[in-house]
């Protein structure tokens, strides 16, 4: 029986080298039928033509306009041909036979939806990123992961249905997008994926972790400096998830926190530290939200390749 083609899409920005690396990777891969799209977002600086000389094989494909992660990734499914899609951050490396489970999953299970390999932070001693996901703390709004800084010691190796996928790395079968829909791009950066989990889930599909599957990820395990743009996102699409996933008490309990606690926290904070460019990012993240009120028929966006390509240069 052939096996289905898989369409890996990454989004590079002002990082050709980086993506280099995982496109190396993905070259040592023990699956037998893949596809690799590169979306550029527009890198300013750093010319993303080194990924191609370097790598042919590779579909590269210039956005006009940095369209933020959702929107790179969905430019990049316009273009895939793949009976499953493969999110994959650039600044990742894969193990050769990560793939083979990750299609099995979906191959045995009609009703799966979505799905995250385990992920291990780069260059640490097996220190665990993801190993599936208790779902949004509905009295805080934020994500809860499943043995995230532990050590890898075998104690998350059995694979599951899970509450969230991982934006680092998830597969999604074509005919799922084609029936739930593209990401949804009015978040620009943060909690997309996590709400693109709850559409897919919403929709009648499962989530899982596939604990035999294993990739590696080179975000940092701990936490710098806080850009403006972090803070603005982060915070503006913490109370956009809210308001579009949780419903009943939980709800007012999440917004009551966030708008009580959580922003006067960090309001103060930046305060002392006159950090007032930060604490101007929270009050426009604020703003934005109560300026869109229509959050759910407007950032719904449907399968639509030829407006997707649309947004390509030539």
């Amino acid at each position: 029986m052939p096996s289905p083609l898989v369409s890996v899409v990454t989004v590079n920005y002002n990082q050709a080298a980086v993506t280099c690396q995982m496109v190396a990777s993905l070259r040592k891969v023990s699956y037998p039928n893949l596809e690799i799209i590169v979306v550029d977002n527009a890198s300013p600086t750093d010319n993303p033509d080194l990924i191609k000389e370097q790598y042919p094989e590779v579909k590269l494909i210039k956005s006009s306009v940095n369209l933020g992660y959702a929107g790179g990734n969905n430019v990049g499914v316009a273009h895939a041909a793949g009976e499953y899609v493969l999110f994959l951050n650039n600044d990742t490396e894969v193990e050769p036979g990560f793939l083979e489970p990750l299609v099995s999953l979906f191959q045995q299970h009609s009703h799966a939806g979505i799905a995250s390999p385990k992920i291990i932070y780069h260059g640490t001693d097996r220190l665990i990123q993801y190993a599936g996901s208790k779902g949004i703390n509905t009295w805080t709004g934020r994500s809860v992961t499943i043995g995230q800084m532990e050590q890898d010691n075998g104690q998350h190796n059995a694979s599951a249905m899970t509450a969230l996928a991982d934006g680092a790395a998830m597969m999604v079968p074509m005919q799922v997008i084609r029936k739930v829909g593209l990401m949804p791009e009015l978040y620009f950066l943060y909690y997309e994926e996590l709400d693109w989990c709850e559409m897919i889930k919403r929709a009648g599909y499962t989530c899982h972790y596939v604990a035999s599957s294993t990739i590696y990820h080179k975000e940092s395990v701990s936490v710098g400096k806080a850009t403006v743009l972090k803070t603005y996102y982060m915070n503006r699409n913490r109370l956009l998830f809210i308001r579009r996933n949780i419903t009943g008490w939980p709800f007012w309990t999440s917004l009551l926190i966030f708008l009580v606690a959580a922003l006067p926290k960090k309001a103060l904070t930046f305060g002392v530290r006159q950090e007032w460019r930060h604490l101007q990012a929270l009050g426009k993240g604020l703003w934005w939200n109560l300026a869109n009120r229509n959050i759910s028929t407007s950032s719904r966006h449907s399968f639509n390749t030829d407006q997707a390509k649309e947004l390509v240069l030539p």
